[in-house]
């Protein structure tokens, strides 16, 4: 081996030729040894129901997904939405941004929804882009934004970056007679249960791609039934599922709105015989479509079982927003401040999270999108986001980490320009009209809280861009149905730190909406 250092003499160069192959073959065996030793990342699963509300019962019917999620990982008492509708929510989710910076503010092609300037900025850097980047194979089905593909027909061929499989709907939700954007090319579909159900059609090509993947790679699925959003379709099976369940009465159902903002102020109150009627019917029917979500849920642990994926797959469950049943006598619908509507369910399964937790941190939608890019190992910093990640709440074993004190939801209302036939009495401005003159949208609907839920604080305070200037406050211990609006018996001190927060998140952006000093 001296020789061999030095470098000199014919037989040294012989040495050295049949030594080299050698080195290269134990090198190459164990640089294989070492990959192959070397964790696969997990795989992450995110399921987004479309108005599946929390606050009044609307998990009630999920029994498997109870079991198969919550209690086999972390369910999330205080899950909230930063903006209650579908649209900005579903762009603040992929992003993991406030509205104000991601600028999609209502469900209108005008509000920005999966418009050209979303899909030329916001969309460009949204979290399936850096997965796809990390070697994810991505997946999605169902329902995207409520305008996608909607554009005389010429967006359906748009895929958003990052995307590797694309069954998206084109426009709202529907359960049949739709019409999917499948990798860019038009895919129409009737009205026939067995081909055509979405919340079914989801699971099947779901199953698939899971019986299709490439098992060296992780996978990223984002599936977004349209369940229990209306029409209410549900599958033949399930439709005569809870006769005698009906929307819940206590709370605030059916109070009149006083010491409101102006939209709260109009409805009838008490509620007629006709309106109870048809939000008991749209309660129900809300009810038996998620029955069949419930089965998509119990489907795919079992095929991850099957395929020995379930231990290294994060499975989340959540939905866009919340949800009113005849709250302050508003019939049926989202869009307000109150705890119904921002209020979501969220557990969630996977590596490092111990089961059966219950956890009280606030968690917000736009946590979403950095808790998914940590778990796939992307360094957040790197990334524009508002939220923050949750893993470390819910596997403390896996990252350090704190809860948010407060934040901010925010909601830009929508209206029409001119007085609606149906109730010429309240002008223009008004959108979502009942046909007894209760409208659930306006213009003057457009708000910004704070929400603070800490140890010491369980208070909403909400500024309104209406005439008015109106503001509501609530002091959620005291009052969880937010029955009383303290804005004038509140201590001063506490409204100019709400009103001072308040003016920071409105115009927070990346790192400092999560400055909590």
């Amino acid at each position: 081996m001296a020789g061999l250092r030095s470098g000199s003499g014919s037989s040294s160069g012989g040495q050295r030729g049949l030594l080299l192959p050698l080195l290269l073959l134990t090198c190459s065996a164990r640089c294989a040894a070492a990959a192959a030793a070397a964790p696969k990342p997990s795989n992450i699963i995110l399921i987004l129901a479309d108005d599946q509300d929390v606050h009044l019962g609307g998990m009630t019917p999920m029994k498997k997904t109870k079991l198969l999620i919550g209690d086999a990982g972390a369910t999330f008492v205080n899950a909230f939405t930063v903006t209650p509708l579908c649209c900005p929510s579903r762009s603040s989710i992929l992003t993991g941004q406030y509205p104000h910076n991601h600028e999609v503010r209502n469900n209108s092609l005008s509000g920005n929804c999966s418009s050209t300037l979303w899909q030329k900025g916001p969309e460009s850097s949204a979290f399936p882009l850096y997965l796809n980047k990390n070697n994810y194979q991505t997946f999605f089905a169902g329902k995207y934004l409520n305008q996608y593909g909607k554009k005389d027909g010429e967006d359906i061929g748009h895929i958003p970056p990052g995307w590797d499989h694309w069954h998206a709907l084109v426009g709202n939700s529907q359960y049949y007679n739709y019409t999917l954007s499948v990798n860019g090319k038009e895919e129409k579909h009737g009205d026939s249960y067995e081909k055509d159900y979405l919340t079914d059609l989801i699971t099947n090509r779901t199953l698939h791609f899971l019986e299709d993947r490439s098992p060296q790679h992780p996978f990223f699925l984002m599936l977004s039934p349209p369940a229990p959003h209306s029409p209410w379709t549900a599958a033949p099976q399930y439709q005569n599922e809870f006769k005698d369940v009906k929307a819940p009465r206590d709370g605030s159902f059916d109070k009149p709105g006083k010491d409101k903002h102006w939209l709260l102020r109009q409805p009838v109150n008490p509620m007629t015989n006709s309106s109870l009627t048809f939000l008991d019917s749209a309660y129900r029917k809300r009810w038996q479509t998620l029955l069949s979500v419930d089965d998509m849920v119990e489907k795919l642990v079992k095929k991850l079982e099957s395929i020995k994926e379930l231990d290294n797959t994060y499975i989340f469950y959540t939905s866009d927003n919340g949800y009113h049943t005849g709250q302050f006598s508003l019939p049926i619908d989202k869009r307000q401040l109150y705890e119904f509507d921002i209020r979501v369910p969220l557990m969630v399964r996977g590596p490092g999270i111990k089961p059966k937790q219950t956890l009280q941190a606030p968690v917000l939608n736009i946590d979403l999108a950095p808790t998914i890019l940590d778990i796939s190992g992307v360094n957040l910093s790197t990334v524009n986001v508002d939220g923050q990640s949750f893993l470390s709440q819910m596997a403390p074993s896996l990252r350090n980490g704190t809860a948010r004190p407060f934040f901010l939801v925010e909601y830009t209302g929508e209206g029409h320009p001119t007085t609606d036939p149906a109730c010429p009495k309240l002008g223009p401005g008004l959108s979502q009209c009942f046909p007894d003159c209760v409208c659930e949208d306006a213009y003057n609907n457009t708000y910004a809280c704070v929400r603070t839920l800490d140890k010491d604080q369980n208070l909403q305070y909400c500024e309104f861009a209406d005439s008015e200037s109106f503001v509501e406050v609530y002091n959620l211990t005291a009052d969880p149905h937010q029955l009383e609006n303290i804005i004038k018996k509140v201590d001063p001190t506490i409204l100019q730190t709400m009103n001072q927060r308040l003016i920071k998140l409105q115009s927070c952006q990346g790192a400092s909406c999560r400055d909590f000093k």
